[in-house]
């Protein structure tokens, strides 16, 4: 007989948005919601610190932390995988085949990276100059690939759709040439950055900023370009112009590849999809649009901005807001903007914080020009943004 339990709230995913919307939902001394949360990994990683590990700047060790020690207290953790969602019936089945009911559902599951969908890719990782900071496995790669790098060509890429952070893509890039020049390697290189889009950045205020960047940094860029095959004895990356439909042969000394991202693969089979996967909510008030009991934010909701943990702060508090307005069937108030955060690094002790909203518009925090490069902006990435995201947005303070 399949075992069944039933929660009030059910939080599917123990991520960023998953933890932070669990930890509001159970904050105050007096607060009897039953929460639980599925989640099958014993680790919660910090995700954005990877960009610095794989510029040498920190160890990947202070990005981690066990599952157990982020889950709010009194939230029961069900320390499982989603299988299905039976949204009709207000159920899930878990992946060792167990049912559990709510009342009220919130998905938080995350991006799902595909690897594979790179032929070679996955045989090149960690070696044949390949590396990637995408994931706690691989960041390693990209300082190891970095320290041993004596000139050539060193490769950036970005996939077409939606990655975790946008900008991240090119954060690494800005950090390689910078300790390329500090180490004198940088006139026996040649940096190229391989992106599906037009532009540098979609922001016109950030992009100038950019675009200066790059020319200062003698940036190759080949826009309208996607990485499509993986040559690693040959160290060779074969790329798709999206314009013309050719394939372009690059060697390369390093190649650091972003992988193509998706909705995970059980939510865009199940009735919460929209047509591209991901969960079909209301961009302003997160809840789904078929089913009155289902909200979802972060990564995997078909929220219009940039997938990253800054919008998710923003997004936690408008969710929880309006699913307690929902539980006492009032009307829902609260509205997210759209607002999303790009901490975009353009050396070591550089930084250009890019913040916008749904109209692409600047949606800024300081009372100072944030397109500029700033070693203020650095350190807040550095130090602050990490101590804030454990003690503050885990804690369900901010």
């Amino acid at each position: 007989m399949t075992e069944s339990r039933h929660h009030q709230i059910v939080v599917v995913g123990g991520g960023t948005a998953g933890i932070t919307v669990a930890a509001r939902l159970k904050r105050g001394w007096f607060n009897s919601r039953d929460v639980a949360i599925i989640e099958p990994a014993e680790t919660h990683y910090y995700q954005p610190l990877w960009t610095l590990v794989g510029a040498g700047v920190c160890d990947k060790k202070v990005t981690a932390r066990s599952m157990a020690s982020v889950i709010p207290r009194g939230v029961s953790w069900i320390k499982d995988g989603v299988e299905s969602f039976l949204p009709e019936e207000n159920a899930i089945v878990t992946r060792s085949g167990q049912r559990v009911t709510y009342d009220w559902l919130i998905v938080a599951a995350g991006i799902q990276i595909n690897w594979n969908k790179i032929p070679g890719l996955v045989e090149a990782m960690g070696h044949d100059g390949v590396c990637s900071n995408y994931s706690f496995e691989t960041v390693d790669s990209t300082w190891q690939t970095l320290k041993d790098f004596q000139g050539g060509t060193a490769i950036f890429t970005q996939p077409s759709g939606a990655v975790k952070c946008g900008g991240a893509p090119q954060k690494i890039m800005y950090l390689v040439d910078d300790y390329l020049r500090r180490h004198h390697k940088r006139d026996a290189s040649t940096i190229i950055f391989a992106a599906p889009g037009k532009q540098i950045f979609g922001i016109e205020k950030y992009r100038k900023t950019l675009e200066q960047v790059v020319a200062r940094k003698q940036i190759d860029c080949h826009f309208q370009h996607e990485l499509v095959e993986v040559h690693g004895p040959q160290k060779e990356a074969v790329f798709k112009n999206l314009q013309t439909g050719e394939l372009e042969t690059l060697s390369y000394y390093m190649l650091h590849v972003t992988p193509p991202m998706s909705a995970p693969a059980f939510i865009a089979s199940s009735p919460l999809a929209d047509e591209q996967g991901w969960v079909d909510v209301d961009k302003l008030t997160l809840r789904h649009h078929r089913f009155p009991n289902v909200f979802s934010l972060g990564d995997c909701s078909s929220l219009p901005t940039s997938k990253t943990g800054a919008a998710i702060r923003k997004q936690a508090p408008v969710l929880v807001t309006n699913l307690v307005a929902a539980m006492k069937n009032a009307p829902l108030t609260a509205h997210y903007q759209g607002y999303t955060s790009c901490p975009v690094v353009t050396g070591y002790g550089k930084l250009v914080l890019a913040e916008f909203n749904y109209e692409h518009q600047p949606d800024e925090t300081f009372p100072f020009d944030q397109s500029k490069e700033r070693w203020s902006m650095y350190l807040l990435k550095r130090y602050l943004l990490p101590l804030i995201y454990w003690h503050g947005m885990l804690k369900g303070r901010m």
